[in-house]
């Protein structure tokens, strides 16, 4: 819906975006069958490490993630890219958030590797990262540590989160409504901004429980308009306003919402 909103916005009547499922392990087949036609492909979970591998020409960004959201197909091959550290740090930054001394992230996974490296973008010194079990950060955790300006990275396992824990300046939040305990609630919606990555359902516990505290709410679909946006650019060379997108997926979600209420 938003790359399509888009597509109108611009006049562009001969582009489609649609979704396509692909098995896990499938991408690499699936991209070499494409025709001239295909321009490019926003790539989801689990494909974004296969979609880094497959590629000809890799941007240092998706190599520092360790992964791909964003295949460009072109006279040179197949490129990949990685726009969601930028649409984090846009997303942010949108919010009026410039620079972050300390923060926190919950969850270990790629989405967390993206907002850790966003956040080091935008100046971080110190991050906790909350994880169920620290093994499972230990890909998020290297690829901020190997960033020139990385910052001191401590995993906390959310088991064992210590007394007094000092969330910092943003929290971040990339685990399934499921996981977000009425401790780690507590606890994560008292830092003066927090970025909860998931969009639907909406709002989530960490959330409502951020902005009944007077915290800055970032949601994922802030992220997800933003780093639609870069792809849309690649994909096109144009560009529009991200509200044109950001609208799109906010009508979708309410129509869905609306829906559901009504058992349709």
């Amino acid at each position: 819906m938003l790359h399509r909103a888009a597509y109108v916005a611009l006049g562009l009547t001969d582009v489609t975006y649609d979704a396509v499922r692909v098995p896990a392990g499938g991408l690499t087949a699936h991209v070499a069958g494409l025709g001239p036609a295909w321009r490019g492909l926003s790539v989801t979970m689990p494909h974004k490490r296969e979609a880094l591998a497959l590629a000809d020409v890799r941007t240092p960004l998706a190599v520092a993630a360790g992964g791909a959201n964003t295949l460009v197909l072109g006279p040179d091959g197949v490129r990949a890219d990685n726009t969601d550290v930028p649409g984090a740090v846009a997303a942010l930054r949108e919010r009026g958030v410039t620079a972050v001394s300390r923060a926190t992230v919950l969850g270990g996974g790629a989405t967390a590797a993206s907002t850790a490296l966003a956040l080091t973008e935008l100046g971080v010194r110190h991050l906790t990262v909350l994880v169920r079990s620290p093994e499972r950060a230990a890909e998020a955790v290297a690829a901020v540590r190997a960033q020139p300006s990385a910052p001191h990275v401590e995993v906390v396992a959310t088991g064992a989160v210590p007394v007094g824990l000092e969330v910092g300046d943003v929290v971040v939040a990339t685990i399934p409504v499921a996981g977000q305990t009425p401790d780690l609630v507590a606890l994560l919606a008292s830092a003066p901004v927090v970025f909860e990555v998931v969009y639907d359902p909406w709002p989530t516990p960490l959330a409502a429980a951020a902005a009944a505290a007077g915290a800055t709410v970032v949601d994922g679909l802030d992220l997800l308009a933003h780093q639609a946006l870069l792809q849309l650019e690649q994909f096109t060379g144009a560009s529009v306003a991200v509200g044109v997108m950001r609208d799109a997926g906010r009508a979708a979600l309410a129509a869905r919402t609306a829906c559901a209420g009504t058992g349709a």
